[in-house]
């Protein structure tokens, strides 16, 4: 599929079948992910790959809206690996972490999409309660998550959500 193409029709999926998501297809998706660039090509981020029952009920229990997905990927960067820009101004603590973690987990849910994988992007959760559940490093910092796998049969895009975009004008200005 092109990419404009697979870019309009991508969607938050918020009804997932409980088919495993085939390991062929995960490997994919994780090396879209590695291929994803990065500041000064550092590479800051890390993938925790969610799908043991055990861990499945971890991520559920802190994280209200995981729409009962059969995997989930949790994004983190590694805090100490991450590129900064100490000459910054006006942002003195700035790192590249967050926006690397953000490309590679884009990257990811596009390749997953062109693989017939549906996922939605998942942020409301206490970072400090994830890092806790799956005994994260210290340095290791949670962006964010997905939840990822087919879609249900009676699946289809929120219209509010999905079908709402601004105006180009309102969102872009040429200098």
């Amino acid at each position: 599929m092109e990419f404009f193409e697979l870019a309009k029709n991508r969607y938050s999926e918020r009804l997932f079948d409980q088919r495993p998501v085939e390991q062929e297809k995960i490997d994919k998706i994780l090396e879209a992910g590695r291929l994803s660039p990065t500041a000064a090509n550092l590479q800051p981020q890390h993938i925790y790959v969610i799908q043991s029952e055990e861990a499945l009920e971890k991520a559920r229990s802190i994280r209200v809206s995981h729409f009962n997905a059969p995997l989930m990927i949790l994004v983190c960067y590694d805090a100490d690996e991450a590129w900064s820009n100490p000459g910054d101004e006006y942002y003195d603590e700035y790192n590249s972490g967050e926006q690397d973690a953000t490309i590679v987990a884009a990257t990811m849910m596009y390749e997953a999409e062109e693989l017939g994988v549906h996922s939605v992007w998942l942020r409301g959760f206490n970072s400090k309660n994830v890092a806790e559940a799956f005994d994260l490093p210290e340095n290791m910092i949670p962006v964010m998550m997905f939840s990822m796998g087919y879609p249900d049969e009676e699946s289809e895009p929120h219209p509010k959500l999905h079908f709402s975009r601004k105006p180009l004008e309102d969102t872009v200005t040429f200098l």
